[in-house]
C-alpha cells in the first residue's frame, strides 16, 4: 500500500501545501493507484514515523520536511517536487515503485 504523510506548516504556506497534496491524490486517483492519507497533524507517532524514515540526505537543513512526503509502505519515494519531477519526465510510476500502467497492461 502506498502512503502520503500530510503534516502541519504555518498558515502562509498552507494553500501551496493544499494544493501539492491535491496533485498528487487527483494523479493517484486518476490513475486507481490505492494509497492512504495520513495527516500527521493528528497523531505524534505517525509524525515520528515520518521524520524517522526520511533518509538525512533529503531533510532540510533546518526545519521538518514540510508535506507531502510520499512513501510506498516503509520505502521513502520522496517529496513533492521529486514526484512532480518524475511526472513531467513520465517515470512517476517508477518514482512510487511501482509498474507502469502499460507494463501492467502488456502482462493481462
Amino acid at each position: 500500500m502506498w502512503g502520503c504523510l500530510l503534516g502541519e506548516v504555518d498558515s502562509s504556506s498552507v494553500y501551496w501545501i493544499k494544493k501539492k497534496q491535491q496533485d498528487v491524490v487527483r494523479f493517484l486517483e486518476a490513475n486507481k493507484i490505492e494509497f492512504e492519507e495520513v495527516d500527521i497533524t493528528m497523531s505524534e507517532e505517525q509524525r515520528q514515523w515520518m521524520y524517522k524514515n526520511i533518509p538525512p540526505e533529503k531533510k532540510p537543513a533546518q526545519g521538518n520536511p514540510l508535506p507531502p512526503q510520499i512513501f510506498n509502505d516503509d520505502q521513502y519515494c520522496g517529496d513533492y517536487d521529486s514526484f512532480f519531477e518524475s511526472k513531467e519526465s513520465n517515470t512517476v510510476f517508477s518514482f512510487l515503485g511501482l509498474k507502469s500502467q502499460l507494463a501492467s497492461k502488456a502482462e493481462s
